[in-house]
């Protein structure tokens, strides 16, 4: 056992094992259109299942604040979510109540139900001990396998974990395993990727970074922030130049910790932000005063990917360019495929995540080539800033 238990540490056969899952998908027109998290689940479902286990799954869908309000009901994707599972799933129209239990009182071993939108209650976001102990009264073994969620202190997540005996679902696991091989205890040197078109929104995670990895590579709109920040003009940039002195700041702290941060040599500009809109590629510290850095140079491109190339662990979030629209695509692209070779050969351990990023990667068509491409927005930030996820706190306390 590790920091915190996981399915192998649990006798499940014929146990009432309560899931904590993340099924709020996108929909449009009832229909799901991205089954990325529900994909994730199954192998904890199914393992559970085949082990005997009577499998409760719990989620959110949506921001129903506290209400019933039927558009955001988990009806909906409780058959989608048996067709990737092979096994019939029971839905019940309350997560708690005579309803919740009926279903699984209901139940015999392998059976799998689902139970109605946990923030119908108020007391779910409101991490209230009385809701958690109306859920946990239907179940013997509490299984979080919902990272996506881990960086809030809910009901379900924090308050519920600490009722029961509690434990990690797979996701759960091999998230906690890849994000703790990356930054707790990686394999030197160290390289970051951050990209993104604001300093200010990821200054707690430049904080944090600059202290755990070897090199910081920024990219974007935030390396313009910097290049300024350095005296360099950037002419009509996205860039923050009220944050200069908070750059300026950040450079000092990371050549303090031994971190070399590494801004592009040569940019893509152009004088508009358009799709295939005229552009060159000129020295940093030339960008024509009318025009914008849309893209990392290719010689930047080729510098991180050597870069890279002598490093052990990456960890990347944001891209490099404007990914968005051809072809200020190019740096993020080139780069991502580098890493995704060197992973490949086995020479680089790369994880990767937040909403932008797997999108840039996958455009790239080299996400699923990184070690470990993360789908939780909000949890992955957090955790790459330092903060404690309640969740996983939760977890590990209940190990303990």
């Amino acid at each position: 056992m590790g920091d915190f238990n996981t399915l192998d540490d649990f006798d499940v056969n014929d146990k009432r094992v309560m899931v904590r899952a993340d099924l709020n998908v996108p929909m449009r027109d009832g229909e799901i259109t991205d089954f990325t998290r529900i994909d994730r689940l199954v192998p904890t479902l199914a393992e559970l299942s085949q082990r005997g286990a009577k499998v409760i799954i719990l989620s959110h869908f949506g921001r129903p604040k506290g209400q019933n309000v039927p558009e955001m009901s988990l009806e909906s994707v409780a058959q989608p979510l048996a067709d990737k599972l092979g096994i019939a799933v029971d839905f019940a129209e309350n997560c708690i109540g005579d309803s919740a239990s009926d279903a699984v009182n209901a139940m015999a071993g392998g059976d799998v139900v689902l139970l109605e939108n946990l923030r119908f209650h108020a007391g779910e976001e409101q991490n209230d001990k009385a809701f958690a102990e109306a859920l946990a009264a239907n179940a013997d073994i509490y299984v979080n396998d919902a990272f996506s969620c881990a960086h809030r202190a809910h009901a379900s997540t924090e308050a519920l974990a600490r009722l029961i005996p509690s434990g990690a679902g797979r996701g759960m696991e091999a998230e906690l395993k890849a994000l703790t091989s990356a930054l707790e205890t990686p394999e030197r040197p160290v390289a970051a990727v951050v990209g993104g078109a604001k300093v200010s929104t990821k200054l707690d995670l430049l904080g944090n970074l600059i202290k755990k990895v070897d090199v910081l590579v920024i990219g974007g709109g935030m390396a313009n922030t910097f290049l300024h920040a350095r005296g360099i003009d950037v002419g009509n940039s996205l860039c923050e130049a009220d944050l200069a002195d908070t750059a300026r700041k950040i450079d000092e702290a990371a050549k303090a910790a031994g971190c070399e941060i590494v801004l592009p040599d040569d940019v893509v500009v152009a004088k508009e932000f358009k799709a295939n809109a005229e552009n060159q590629t000129v020295a940093a510290d030339k960008v024509p005063s009318d025009t914008m850095i849309l893209d990392v140079g290719p010689a930047a491109a080729q510098a991180l990917a050597d870069r890279l190339s002598s490093c052990k662990t990456l960890v990347w979030n944001g891209p490099l360019g404007a990914f968005e629209i051809p072809p200020f695509n190019a740096g993020t692209n080139s780069v991502a495929n580098a890493a995704a070779e060197l992973t490949s050969a086995g020479k680089l351990v790369s994880v990767a995540g937040g909403g932008d990023t797997v999108a840039a990667l996958a455009q790239a068509g080299a996400g699923d080539k990184f070690t470990y491409l993360s789908a939780a927005g909000g949890a992955f930030l957090e955790w790459l800033e330092g903060k404690d996820l309640p969740g996983v706190a939760a977890l590990k306390d209940a190990a303990a």
